[in-house]
């Protein structure tokens, strides 16, 4: 059976995500709760969230979250807020602000 979450429009860039997703990928659910503990980057924390999430959905639908395994972790781009800083002699320096949304896909059975 499958467990899936998705957090969507978080106000942190998908490379930042990626980068603390990428290491904790190949763990187990439960011991990737404890790395992203003590993970210094700030997108560690919106990550544990949505572990968070996913590990409670299937403690509701009463599977044994010890045996569980990552089947996918995505993190995707969302929208990007744009935005501007004024420039010298009256002209404008865009950037954007950058979101994203999290899926993680939790599975009990083994996945070769």
């Amino acid at each position: 059976m499958e467990i899936q979450t998705i957090q969507k429009f978080l106000h942190t860039s998908p490379r930042k995500l990626r980068l603390v997703s990428d290491m904790v990928r190949k763990m187990e659910p439960s011991k990737a709760l404890d790395v992203l503990g003590v993970t210094p980057k700030a997108a560690a924390k919106d990550l544990e969230k949505a572990l968070r999430v996913v590990l409670a959905n299937a403690k509701q639908q009463g599977l044994d979250t010890s045996k569980l395994t990552f089947k996918k972790i995505e993190i995707n781009e969302s929208m990007k807020m744009r935005r501007f800083r004024a420039g010298t002699k009256g002209r404008v320096k865009p950037y954007k602000k950058r979101m994203s949304h999290i899926k993680i896909v939790l599975s009990d059975k083994e996945v070769k």
